[in-house]
């Protein structure tokens, strides 16, 4: 009875041990997400707006500063949907920023994959 059990140890140890190092061996399957990123970086989409910014002469006249939030969808293309101003100081600087995140090119990642979910962000 006591070699049994020594035996049945030794067998259960080898089973562990084989399957830790077939799990080490074996590639993943799954195949972690990537999301959408802006060509450059964060830094070369803050430059790109900039550029591309024409302020508006009625805010300009007025002297209109501040800050205007854009919402918007990253669709899995890269594509940007249902683009509002949540957030919009006046003298046409809301629809001035809503046209420079229009301009925005997102890059998608380069498969695709089963499921796929927009991502909501603001700018």
């Amino acid at each position: 009875m006591k070699h049994l059990l020594i035996i049945l140890a030794i067998g259960v140890c080898t089973f562990v041990t084989y399957r830790e190092i077939q799990a080490q061996t074996v590639p993943p399957t799954k195949v972690v997400p990537s999301s959408q990123y802006y060509e450059g970086g964060q830094e070369a989409m803050y430059k790109f707006i900039n550029d591309n910014t024409v302020y508006p002469p009625v805010a300009k006249r007025n002297r209109i500063q501040g800050e205007c939030i854009i919402g918007a969808s990253l669709e899995a293309d890269g594509s940007l949907t249902n683009l509002t101003v949540v957030k919009n100081i006046g003298g046409g600087c809301g629809e001035e920023a809503m046209r420079v995140v229009k301009l925005l090119k997102f890059r998608a990642p380069g498969y695709k994959m089963q499921t796929s979910i927009p991502v909501y962000f603001k700018l």
